[in-house]
């Protein structure tokens, strides 16, 4: 059964990493992309709360967490997203696929170590812009990529119900973005291409606690630290005259001499703190915080003079319910039902406006039958942006799955 969810998982990854990319945000251009959930789909089904020590799922939030699993585990998740783009004057739509994170752990007695990868931020935006006027300049805007993280995390049990971890992270990525300017029934134009080469190191530090308030009643708290950390930028920037169809396809007929400069940006420091109560295996409620300061994430190639970054802040609340973890008939008791609400403070200001985000969850965890792995499907609707000052809004929609697949590998042999 496992082997069979495994070449399912990899036949998933064929799809997604070939489908579209990870943003389909205007608000994509800005700095390094647009910030994804760095956790896995368990904790984004309850809004990003990651309180628990969990002995069963993979916690990418908090390397602390690591220490406290009992299993082998493989997870795997990724997510189909519909977005509506709406202006005061029109509507869009734009659809995607993609990967959200691959993850391995192992545990090793009163430690545990994972290691995996997942997007850091992903740019996707396609905008035209055009002037009405018979002769006038018309713009395409179009961007991909984005910042990836490969991790190594480590966690160590210091008490029963105290754990520690620190993860050590590679940031890596290459952002494009591209203009071309035409004038209208001409098919000759001017297009500047930037390239961002991006890759870095960064650390993230954690602790989780629990404690007995009444009976089978825990207290659950969490906290992480990600210090500053550097990202080297090589950019490229290049002007070229082009030729192009009715599709935007474009031919370079007269490139200039590309401009090259090295630009070190910075990734702000971020702190988190969750604090839930619930019983094992039965339900949990809880709520989290997470404070990140205005970093450096522009170059004189994407900044702009109507956008301001300030401070990230995100506050969350959610939980899980499980109507009986041990019954052997009637599956659906047996399945664990998610839930969450967030609001987000982007720190993304433009025109005066700030980008701020506000969603809803919903997820539902599958046990598969014989042991101890399972399959999770999550749902998002969301609204990001405002359509003042002639901006975009951004209503959305995320259908995701993952698969975590949990076994003992190793055991010592015995002889009858």
């Amino acid at each position: 059964m496992i082997k069979k969810i495994i070449v399912a998982a990899c036949f998933f990854i064929s799809l997604v990493s070939n489908a579209q990319t990870g943003s389909a945000s205007p608000y994509s251009f800005f700095g390094i992309g647009e910030s994804r959930f760095k956790g896995n789909l368990e904790n984004r089904s309850m809004a990003g709360l990651s309180v628990e020590q969990d002995s069963l799922h993979i916690n990418i939030l908090n390397p602390a967490s690591f220490a406290s699993l009992k299993f082998t585990t493989f997870t795997i998740g990724g997510n189909y997203t519909s977005t509506g783009l709406k202006t005061d004057t029109k509507t869009e739509k734009a659809q995607r696929t993609a990967l959200d994170y691959i993850a391995v752990s192992v545990p090793l007695g009163k430690m545990g170590v994972g290691f995996g990868l997942l997007p850091y931020t992903s740019v996707g935006y396609n905008i035209q812009s055009i002037n009405s006027s018979p002769d006038g300049v018309n713009n395409v805007l179009k961007g991909t990529g984005g910042l990836n993280k490969a991790f190594f995390s480590l966690g160590y049990t210091v008490i029963p119900n105290l754990v520690v971890g620190a993860d050590i992270q590679y940031n890596f990525g290459r952002i494009n973005n591209t203009n071309l300017e035409y004038i209208t029934g001409v098919f000759i134009g001017t297009q500047e291409k930037n390239e961002a080469d991006l890759k870095g190191f960064a650390s993230n530090f954690g602790v989780m606690y629990k404690h007995k308030i009444y009976k089978n009643i825990n207290l659950h708290s969490s906290f992480t630290f990600s210090p500053q950390s550097r990202l080297a930028s090589t950019n490229t920037q290049t002007k070229s005259t082009v030729n192009f169809n009715s599709n935007f396809d474009v031919a370079i007929i007269d490139p200039a001499d590309p401009n090259e400069i090295r630009t070190d940006l910075t990734i702000p420091e971020k702190i988190s703190f969750g604090l839930g109560v619930g019983k094992t295996k039965k339900w949990l409620l809880g709520s989290q915080i997470v404070f990140q300061n205005a970093g450096k994430l522009t170059d004189e190639f994407n900044s702009a003079s109507n956008v301001t970054y300030g401070t990230y802040s995100s506050y969350s609340l959610g939980g899980f319910y499980v109507p009986n973890y041990n019954v052997f008939s009637k599956y659906y008791q047996k399945i664990v039902y998610r839930a969450g609400l967030k609001y987000t403070k982007t720190g993304l200001t433009v025109k005066s406006e700030d980008i701020d985000e506000k969603a809803m969850t919903l997820g539902f965890g599958l046990p598969i039958s014989g042991g101890f792995s399972n399959i999770n499907i999550g749902l998002e609707y969301g609204k990001r942006g405002t359509t003042a000052k002639g901006l975009i809004q951004e209503n959305y929609f995320v259908l995701a799955m993952s698969f975590s697949l949990s076994e003992k590998w190793f055991r010592q042999a015995k002889i009858d």
